[in-house]
């Protein structure tokens, strides 16, 4: 039995609920004493639903004083569920075994399911990249293929002009290279002097890059013009350059200095530091722009607060500035390992070819004296694939570093 006041008239009007024909209807608190137990342990009506009721009955008659007395308990008092009693059973069980049909998704209310982040664009992003690729492999995947192929093969100067057949050595080029005293003598002398050019290059430019945000407009505009210049000099040029500036008869620098007539290029570790001054000289403006965009990008007042907390400038370049330059930074040195292990023009130009004896080889100088002095191509290709091996092999291990330290690249 259910009570229900008419706000307009002030009856009482009362309704008993016919059973339901999908089994008895859960009602709330007045269930009577003898309905079963799940009945009468079914949930009270929301308190979400309660004022809507009220507020019906408050404004005078409407459409639920034309609905059964059942239906509209049903709907305000017993939500969802009763809603479900009073459907159709046989709709209610074909939508149940619809939406559990093997192969079928639920509704999702007419919207597509997203798509995996992977899949999205297809093939479109390819067919944009394709000119490129095609670019590369025409001028790096290709001779690459033929410096390994070379690498395996006897190929000298009478294979070339034709005299002798071509034949196939596997690795014993390598074994060559591998058992040849200077071979390692030059590797060595190219890691350490690779080592010392890119330390000195990533030292520089960031100290030049922090240095930027410190001064004025004009000595900025000034220092970033001198940085651009010495980057847009051919090494040719900046090696002939430094040579000049270095001369024991005619060289500024002994002047300056008092040296009298020293001569640079004469010792070994002379040469390679003068070297090692022009390629750091034609390197450090890459970093120092690089870096100095970076700097900028920075929120100001992250420093600002790092600045008020008392630390002082290398304790914020060290903890703050550093860490927020990470992906940058991981740039510029591959960038900087790539350029300073095979340099040639310097070594060439500056030391006439290696220096008194070959004291200041490094491997591409060392290659191109195999392949093209000696006419052992064969020996200069793999000296070639040596240096590429060494390369990916120095890459990979430091981005392997930095993603176990948690950095994302």
């Amino acid at each position: 039995m259910t009570h229900r006041t008419n706000g307009t008239t002030g009856r009482t009007e009362s309704a008993t609920a016919p059973p339901s024909p999908s089994g008895p209807s859960p009602s709330g608190p007045s269930a009577s004493p003898g309905a079963p137990a799940s009945e009468a342990a079914a949930p009270p009506p929301s308190p979400a639903d309660e004022p809507a009721h009220h507020e019906t009955t408050a404004a005078g008659p409407s459409e639920s004083d034309t609905v059964p007395p059942a239906a509209t308990r049903a709907s305000a008092g017993a939500g969802p569920r009763a809603a479900a009693g009073t459907a159709d059973p046989a709709a209610v069980v074909k939508t149940v075994a619809r939406a559990g049909r093997p192969g079928k998704e639920p509704p999702t209310g007419g919207r597509r399911a997203p798509r995996a982040p992977g899949r999205r664009g297809g093939w479109t992003p390819w067919i944009y990249l394709a000119p490129a690729l095609a670019v590369l492999a025409a001028l790096l995947v290709y001779p690459v293929y033929q410096l390994g192929l070379i690498s395996f093969l006897e190929y000298t100067q009478a294979q070339v002009s034709g005299g002798e057949p071509t034949s196939f050595q596997g690795l014993g080029n390598y074994r060559t290279l591998l058992a040849d005293s200077q071979f390692r003598q030059v590797l060595l002398a190219t890691v350490l002097f690779a080592a010392a050019c890119v330390l000195a290059t990533l030292a520089l430019g960031c100290a030049l890059a922090v240095l930027l945000t410190r001064v004025r407009a004009l000595p900025r505009l000034a220092l970033m013009l001198a940085a651009l210049g010495a980057w847009a000099t051919p090494a040719i040029t900046g090696s002939t350059v430094w040579v000049f500036l270095f001369d024991p008869d005619h060289g500024p620098v002994n002047r300056v200095l008092a040296l009298g007539d020293f001569s640079w290029t004469y010792g070994r570790w002379s040469a390679f530091s003068l070297v090692l001054f022009e390629v750091v000289w034609c390197s450090f403006p890459f970093v120092m722009v690089t870096v100095y965009a970076g700097i900028k990008a920075i929120p100001g007042e992250v420093l600002e607060a790092a600045s008020l907390d008392g630390a002082s400038q290398w304790r914020i370049w060290r903890s703050v500035t550093a860490p927020m330059l990470r992906p940058i930074l991981v740039v510029v040195t591959i960038q900087s390992i790539i350029w300073d292990f095979k340099v040639f023009t310097q070594i060439y130009v500056m030391t006439n070819g290696g220096g008194i004896a070959g004291q200041n080889l490094v491997l591409n100088v060392y290659a191109y004296q195999k392949a093209f002095a000696s006419s052992q191509y064969s020996l200069g290709s793999a000296i070639g694939v040596v240096m590429l091996l060494i390369l990916l092999a120095v890459t990979l291990v430091y981005l392997r570093l930095l993603r176990r330290q948690g950095e994302e690249i």
